[in-house]
């Protein structure tokens, strides 16, 4: 790693948070990829410029950003000096699906107290034996989020049929380790390959294949972080051997496999 990247990922014992991760970055930028769970942002230096929904947003020192689940996005420096962030990844039983069209509309909460209340709990999720007083902050703050969004949601508003972009996705989602093929996947769909392709990148703005590969990587984070050995990680996740395994992973978080997991080890 170098002096101008620093990272620290852990999985707390608080249900609820599935990873906490600290990072400073100055180059590194993620590519269009997506999570299965909630990313709860606060930058502490510098700044975040990153596209979801085909929006341009930002994140200056006094924004919350909340980014939704399974929605793709990117990240990179605002600012010449990069910046430095802290990062809560949060599981449904904070927020549910209902909440997830409120919040790409509007992911950037200006809200100094809900700002304080995460750094709050960042500090207590750091803390080995403070997980009452963690747990305790992170009711208090998914109580605000959901303040801020349930106003939002529209009433009775109908839901949208899924379509071939969304039965692909559901494909993708159920054989997420398995080396599903474009064409079986358009005989199962009956649909062309190409407009396949087409359809889900309109959708989702990201294409299928950078789609299974970030969410394998997402949940390779987590095994990695609980022990397992990256050579088993890459297996496990559907990748097909470890170097292909780590060229994706480094593409996405900037640094290989066994670096990520060696810097929860202290945690």
């Amino acid at each position: 790693m170098t002096p101008r990247q620093e990272i620290a990922a852990w999985r707390p014992s608080v249900p609820g948070v599935t990873e906490v991760f600290h990072a400073r970055f100055t180059e590194h930028a993620y590519p269009m990829h997506v999570h299965d769970s909630w990313t709860l942002l606060i930058v502490d230096d510098g700044a975040v410029r990153y596209d979801l929904d085909r929006h341009q947003r930002g994140t200056p020192g006094d924004t919350v950003s909340l980014l939704p689940p399974l929605v793709p996005h990117n990240g990179s420096p605002a600012t010449a000096g990069g910046f430095r962030k802290r990062v809560l990844y949060l599981d449904m039983t904070q927020l549910d699906a209902s909440l997830i069209g409120p919040a790409v509309d509007g992911p950037d909460l200006h809200d100094p107290e809900l700002r304080a209340c995460i750094g709050q709990l960042h500090t207590a999720l750091a803390r080995p034996g403070d997980e009452l007083e963690a747990e305790s902050r992170l009711a208090l703050v998914g109580e605000r989020l959901r303040a801020h969004l349930r106003p939002r949601l529209v009433a009775g508003g109908a839901v949208p049929e899924p379509g071939v972009a969304g039965h692909l996705r559901d494909l993708l989602d159920e054989r997420l380790t398995e080396a599903t093929t474009l064409e079986q996947a358009a005989r199962l769909l009956h649909a062309h390959p190409a407009h396949l392709v087409r359809a889900f990148s309109a959708a989702y703005g990201i294409a299928p294949h950078q789609y299974v590969m970030s969410r394998r990587v997402d949940l390779a984070r987590r095994l990695l972080l609980d022990g397992q050995p990256p050579g088993e990680v890459a297996i496990a996740v559907g990748f097909y051997d470890q170097p292909h395994f780590t060229r994706h992973f480094k593409r996405i978080w900037g640094i290989t496999p066994g670096r990520y997991a060696r810097t929860g080890a202290g945690s």
